[in-house]
C-alpha cells in the first residue's frame, strides 16, 4: 500500500507544489503526494515553468488549504517553511511529522532570469532532499 504524504507551506504556491509534483513523478509507485497551505493563494507560474523544464507537469495543480485535509490519514506530514511549521494545524490522523525549511523563491527580486534561477535552485534543493528522505524508504 502506498504511503500518503502531505507537503505544507504558507501559500501552497511554490515549494509545497514542487515537492508534491516531484514526489509523484519520481516516487509515485510508493507514495501518494498532496500539498496544501496555511494561507493558500495560487500556484506560482515560475514554479510551473521550472517543473516543466524537468518533465514534471504541475500546471493543473491548485492552491489548497490545509483545512481540506485535516481529517484525512497521512503517513507523513511535512512542513517546508518555518511559518507553516508554526501555524500548521494538528493532523489527528498524521503519522510522522517532518520539517525542512526551504527559502521562498517568490521573494527574489530582479529580472525574469533571476527569478527563474531562484525557482530552479529551490526545485533542485527540494529534489535532492526528497531523494535523501523518500528515495530510500
Amino acid at each position: 500500500m502506498k504511503k500518503r504524504v502531505i507537503f505544507i507551506c504558507t501559500h501552497n504556491a511554490a515549494r509545497s507544489q514542487m515537492a508534491e509534483g516531484l514526489l509523484r513523478h519520481f516516487y509515485g509507485e510508493r507514495f501518494v503526494a498532496y500539498s496544501a497551505g496555511t494561507q493558500p493563494t495560487q500556484v506560482n507560474p515560475y514554479a510551473v515553468a521550472v517543473m516543466r523544464e524537468i518533465g514534471v507537469d504541475i500546471s493543473r495543480h491548485r492552491a489548497k488549504s490545509v483545512h481540506e485535509f485535516v481529517n484525512q490519514e497521512f503517513d507523513y506530514v511535512v512542513t517546508l517553511c518555518d511559518r507553516a511549521r508554526q501555524t500548521c494545524p494538528f493532523f489527528p490522523f498524521g503519522g510522522s511529522y517532518f520539517h525542512r525549511s526551504f527559502e521562498d523563491p517568490s521573494q527574489v527580486e530582479g529580472s525574469e532570469e533571476d527569478k527563474l534561477q531562484e525557482f530552479r535552485r529551490i526545485r533542485d534543493e527540494i529534489r535532492r532532499w526528497l531523494e535523501e528522505s523518500f528515495g530510500r524508504s
